[in-house]
């Protein structure tokens, strides 16, 4: 959690009158008001995750994919479905790879090691796939900035077909065909879909194609990939307000919940989630960062072996596997944060962006510890793990800069980068590391130069805390799935009378408070990462929370999860 004090910063109420149109508890009303549904009906549709034009053959290059497949099929010709080590590769990978077979495919799986060959397509691979029998190789969540990878593959011989999400470089690749909502000349209504929801687009219309000409495989039915395409989505952060996003994952909870895959059971049950009760927060925090360790710790492989396994045995063993892996993934990314803290000059004329690197760092875990850095500093970093000749690294950055563009604007010094506004990675030969931090750092300094740079919390409405009830809860509950985009709701109350303070956890980081309500019982708090306010509590402050009900010994009672906290009437 940031040590950096937030800035409160409140939506603009819109009228009583205004809300009533709603048609709906007045929070929720806002709330949605807030996420830029200013039209009921569209707030309402939005609520209910109801689609227009979802029709896989409107986007870009899936008609001649869905030829090209349906006659490798036919031919018995070797697919491979070159994957990406994170949750949105692999499930991508599955997905892709389980429909292949079940309409009767010759396929594969591959999915690169982050160590040996690095992220997206290799060459090597590539070559090596040739010579193997490989006759269509099928990127999922990796290849769209892969322009020199695509020509190596198609001068061996193999059909490139590249499907992905990542934003558009200033070369698209020459493959057979090239599959990313992105594109320009898309004509889909969705371009903010995860890699594991172009993959289900192309599953989609790969079955339905099957389906309507041969007239069989009428067995199988498409939504049983959705489990899938919710972990993928919420894992690899995709914005849940796009409708058709949040389409996507609350059926895909639906399917979840019922853990018909060996892998899935397995993984829930050493993540300690109850099956029923599976959330776009479990995937978040449970699921997703287990099968991201196998990629950054090991090889992602075996993730793939497990969400593909039959096996019940199999799988239990696996998920205990990714589960050790987890463990000793937090372990490391604690110890380089703490290495890369020690190295920061929080001056910002000094140092507008964090730029570190050594060589004791493993490639898994530089993503994460760039983000907790950028959480903590609020600054954009860089975090590398150093080689002999090239080092790889992953860059987190804050709304105000967009890392992508900045890399952009130092290609000339890296050997590959890729990624979002906020997320990316690149390669680059050591001798051209000095150079890169002092351009991105310069970058940075013009770009930052005069911003307020603290986190905003985002607070969607000012509430009395004498009207939280349960059925606000359940109102407030139509928001599901939330996540990145669409987050749980913020409020805030004021003045509120602290009359028991405490600290829990094992190193007593977290608060937990009971706050007095007049007339009622006191209301319990918890404040996650807040345990340093229990020394000096004021008697009376003020409380950004979310609202929730917490589930304890079968006892069930309303709870704000805090979310930051203020002296009464600061700022």
């Amino acid at each position: 959690m940031s040590t950096l004090p937030k800035h409160w910063v409140v939506a603009a109420p819109a009228s009583p009158d205004f809300l009533r149109r709603y048609q709906m508890h007045p929070a929720l009303a806002q709330t949605l008001f807030n996420r830029g549904f200013i039209e009921p009906d569209t707030a309402r549709r939005f609520l209910r995750a109801e689609v227009g034009n979802d029709n896989p053959f409107t986007m870009k290059g899936i008609p001649e994919a869905v030829r090209r497949i349906r006659t490798a099929i036919k031919n018995r010709e070797l697919i491979i479905v070159y994957g990406d080590f994170d949750a949105d590769g692999v499930t991508s990978t599955v997905l892709l790879t389980w429909i292949l077979k079940a309409l009767g495919a010759n396929v594969r799986a591959y999915i690169p090691h982050r160590v040996d060959e690095g992220y997206g397509l290799n060459t090597q691979a590539l070559l090596k796939l040739a010579h193997e029998g490989a006759r269509v190789v099928i990127t999922v969540d990796c290849g769209i900035r892969s322009v020199d990878e695509v020509e190596a593959g198609k001068a061996a011989g193999l059909d490139m077909i590249v499907t992905d999400h990542h934003s558009i470089g200033p070369e698209i690749p020459r493959g057979l065909a090239v599959i990313n909502p992105k594109q320009e000349d898309c004509n889909y209504p969705e371009d903010m879909l995860a890699g594991v929801g172009v993959a289900y687009k192309l599953a989609q219309a790969l079955l339905r194609s099957t389906q309507q000409n041969d007239k069989t495989h009428r067995d199988i039915d498409e939504e049983t990939l959705l489990d899938l395409v919710a972990i993928g989505t919420v894992a690899d952060l995709a914005p849940l307000n796009r409708t058709e996003n949040r389409a996507l994952v609350r059926r895909g909870l639906e399917v979840l919940n019922r853990a018909e895959r060996p892998g899935i059971r397995a993984l829930l049950d050493v993540a300690g989630v109850k099956l029923g009760a599976v959330t776009s927060t479990s995937i978040g925090f449970a699921l997703g960062p287990r099968i991201n360790a196998a990629g950054r710790l090991e090889d992602a492989m075996m993730a793939y072996d497990l969400l593909v396994s039959a096996d019940e045995k199999q799988a239990r063993s696996l998920a205990e596997h990714l589960q050790d892996l987890n463990v000793r993934r937090q372990e490391l990314t604690r110890e380089a944060q703490e290495l890369v803290r020690g190295q920061i000059d929080t001056r910002f004329e000094q140092s507008p962006l964090i730029f570190a690197g050594d060589r004791s760092f493993r490639p898994g875990i530089v993503g994460l510890v760039a983000g907790r850095l950028t959480e903590e500093f609020f600054r954009p970093a860089v975090i590398m793990e150093e080689g002999e000749q090239e080092s790889r690294a992953s860059c987190r950055s804050i709304p105000q800069f967009d890392i992508t563009r900045a890399l952009d604007e130092c290609a000339d010094l890296l050997v590959r980068h890729g990624g979002h506004a906020q997320a990316a990675g690149f390669t680059v030969l050591n001798e051209n590391i000095p150079a890169l931090k002092n351009r991105l750092t310069q970058i940075a300094y013009d770009r930052l130069y005069g911003l307020e740079l603290r986190p905003l919390l985002e607070i969607d409405a000012e509430l009395d805390i004498h009207h939280l009830n349960e059925s606000l809860v359940r109102e407030l509950a139509q928001l599901e799935p939330t996540g990145h985009s669409n987050p749980v709701p913020v409020f805030k109350s004021d003045n509120l009378r602290v009359i028991e303070t405490r600290t829990v956890g094992r190193d007593a980081s977290h608060l937990k408070l009971k706050l007095a309500r007049a007339g009622s019982p006191p209301l319990d708090a918890i404040g996650f990462g807040l345990g340093s306010w229990a020394a000096n509590m004021p008697d009376r402050i003020d409380v950004a929370y979310q609202l929730e009900m917490n589930e304890w010994n079968g006892n069930r009672s309303l709870q704000l999860n805090l979310q930051d906290i203020r002296p009464a009437g600061a700022s």
